[in-house]
């Protein structure tokens, strides 16, 4: 069979990827002279199963409430007249009891702990090289409340088979020395061994060489306009070229993994996804003192920033401002990266040579993403993955090229349509 996948970012390459495996023939189509370079370009570079508590939780109503007139807080709703993003956000509230949040989790632990064995797997195979680091990732707080607050996600996570440890602040410390410049500070900490760190530029880059290697077409500087579809078929893809010429690819099947536009392809189609872009920040500057410098991946809980050591460069993303598709990028929020991470680590990186990012996240209501069946016949879903995109993206695809070829996929997840 003939597939043609919607998107060269980390999620549509690995798709790519396992449906070529398993037997397909593949071409994907991107707007973009390459692949990785929008959402995956300069994300936070953290394969990371630990990460699986959602934004929408029993204590996410009064803090988005309180961060509505902050500008640097970690979750900002810019609130808009978009009927998209306020049926996004009446959906996040019915997502914050304790029993959804929990669901959540559990889908997130799964997809996240198969994911990361896919890509292990995936990295031996091949030998891919992207900066990576198996050290584990850490979670530190600041604020007695919020490590309080994390107990319960990680029992949750404990009990689904991912190993977070609470550990106390001595012991991140043994683990991670370059926090010693806020010991005073830190209330606790969680540690989970066998998530990883990297670049996923270069890992999406280097898995799209393998996958032309092995077969797959990569049609760059096109993009999708259109369909030409029934009500539940599509018949051919309507896209254009660099040189601005108009025309129609046909498959026999199709998959959608276009980021944050997913949703406005699917509208073209008669259905409703329910993403909106989190538009998120990353700052990235050469390391200054090694000695300063982390190795172990850390996420700053409290101010909602993740910190990838990536060769001789440190990564800083997070945040996640809800406010439509415009990618300007707002110096306060950037600012704001820069001042928390030379507070806690001052001479790990030259912090004043700071490169500025910004991209919009696929982010679900539950922070689940789609993957599976559409509505639409010959056309599936991997798509709405929020920030976990790197995390969650061997996995999906693994379990996404069982679906199309008819199998049932080895994880236990809520897939869509199936």
């Amino acid at each position: 069979m003939h597939i043609l996948v919607m998107g060269a970012g980390v999620v549509g390459v690995t798709s790519a990827w396992f449906l070529r495996q398993a037997g397909h023939e593949v071409t994907v189509v991107d707007r973009q002279g390459r692949a990785g370079v929008e959402t995956s370009y300069a994300n936070g570079g953290q394969i990371s199963v630990s990460h699986a508590e959602p934004w929408a939780n029993p204590s996410a109503p009064l803090k988005v409430l309180k961060w509505l007139s902050q500008p640097e807080a970690p979750l900002l709703f810019r609130l808009r007249m978009d009927p998209a993003q306020w049926l996004w956000g009446l959906k996040f509230l019915t997502q914050c009891t304790s029993g959804r949040a929990a669901w959540n989790i559990r889908q997130m632990v799964n997809l996240g702990t198969y994911s990361r064995s896919r890509l292990q797997a995936l990295r031996t195979e091949l030998g891919l090289e992207y900066d990576q680091l198996e050290k584990g990732i850490l979670h530190f707080y600041t604020s007695e409340k919020e490590f309080e607050a994390a107990r319960e996600p990680t029992r949750i996570m404990q009990d689904l088979g991912c190993d977070r440890q609470i550990i106390d602040t001595e012991r991140a410390l043994e683990l991670e020395p370059a926090l010693a410049p806020i010991r005073n500070r830190i209330t606790g900490a969680t540690y989970t061994r066998d998530d990883e760190s990297g670049d996923a530029r270069k890992f999406t880059q280097e898995l799209a060489r393998k996958a032309e290697d092995a077969g797959v077409e990569f049609l760059y500087d096109t993009e999708v306009v259109g369909f030409e579809h029934t009500r539940d078929r599509i018949l051919g893809v309507g896209v254009i070229d660099a040189q601005g010429t108009h025309r129609t690819l046909r498959s026999d099947s199709y998959v959608l993994s276009m980021g944050s536009y997913s949703a406005h392809f699917a509208r073209k189609l008669g259905f409703f996804l329910n993403i909106y872009p989190a538009k998120g920040y990353s700052i990235t500057a050469p390391v200054k003192d090694e000695q300063a410098a982390f190795q172990v991946s850390l996420t700053d809980d409290e101010y909602k920033l993740v910190y990838s050591r990536l060769g001789d460069r440190i990564r800083v993303a997070g945040t996640a401002e809800l406010s439509g598709y415009e990618r300007d990028l707002n110096l306060v929020r950037c600012n704001a990266i820069v001042r928390r991470a030379s507070e806690i680590m001052p001479d790990a990186a030259c912090w004043d040579q700071s490169e500025f990012w910004t991209g919009l996240r696929p982010a679900t209501p539950s922070n689940v993403p789609y993957i599976g069946k559409s509505p639409v016949s010959n056309l599936y879903l991997n798509t709405g993955h929020g920030t976990l995109g790197w995390t969650h993206s061997c996995g999906s695809a693994a379990a996404l090229a069982d679906i199309v070829s008819g199998r049932k996929p080895e994880l236990e997840f809520d897939f869509t349509g199936v």
